[in-house]
């Protein structure tokens, strides 16, 4: 068995330590693109558009409650695509990124 120095395991630990911290716009977006990948899982449901905040509602989403109103406003932009590139694309993760790059 080796010896590990508890310098070793500092250094290791703390180089580690900014993973785990997420910014304030991080969280937010995180939030924000799991709104979209609820409202794509609609579409691909085939629920209608106006019946979309209901549905995404009744599933007992794991964001705060302050993002429900996010849901009409991206409804549209999901919507307005072909049911093909709704199901061949993670949209969820494009609006991660691109959030993250305001």
């Amino acid at each position: 068995m080796k010896f590990v120095s508890g310098v070793t395991v500092a250094a290791l630990l703390g180089g580690a330590a900014p993973v785990w911290a997420q910014t304030a716009a991080e969280v937010d977006c995180g939030y924000q693109a799991a709104v979209v990948e609820a409202v794509r899982q609609a579409r691909i449901e085939r629920v209608k558009e106006r019946k979309v905040p209901e549905h995404v509602a009744a599933s007992a989403p794991t964001w705060p409650e302050k993002y429900n109103a996010v849901v009409p406003l991206v409804a549209p932009w999901v919507y307005e695509m072909k049911m093909r590139d709704v199901k061949a694309n993670d949209l969820g993760a494009a609006w991660n990124e691109m959030c993250l790059a305001r």
